[in-house]
């Protein structure tokens, strides 16, 4: 029990661990497996340097500017988490809708497939334009 402690009792005021800490760990994991298999040096080097620095995230006393670091992770992660949400909405709904782009403002416009050649007219800009649904 004295050892949690003391562990308690040296991390109040440091960082700890957070979710850019772990991908960086995973990253680290990876590259030593890579250098044990291929023997490059190179590998090595860099999961040692990318752990080295993953401790330092973790016993940083500068919570601000690690807290900031993971919010802008977590940031890039949830915007790939949209655009491929995004993207599988797309896919799903090509079967129904065509999807063209306003020649003015390219806008993206849905239209229903299956209705001959339709005047499109863009909510944003207001442009209409001829196309085939």
């Amino acid at each position: 029990m004295k050892f949690r402690e003391k562990m308690q009792q040296f991390m109040y005021g440091r960082y700890g661990n957070d979710q850019l800490s772990r991908v960086y760990l995973g990253i680290t994991l990876v590259l030593l497996v890579l250098s044990l298999f291929t023997r490059w040096t190179i590998f090595y080097i860099a999961g040692i340097a990318l752990l080295i620095y993953c401790y330092y995230r973790m016993f940083s006393k500068n919570i601000a500017k690690m807290s900031a670091q993971n919010q802008k992770y977590l940031n890039w992660r949830y915007g790939l988490a949209v655009k491929r949400q995004k993207a599988k909405t797309h896919m799903e709904q090509r079967k129904i809708y065509h999807f063209y782009k306003c020649p003015q403002c390219s806008q993206k416009v849905r239209v229903p497939k299956g209705h001959g050649k339709i005047c499109i007219t863009c909510p944003k800009c207001k442009m209409e334009f001829v196309r085939k649904s």
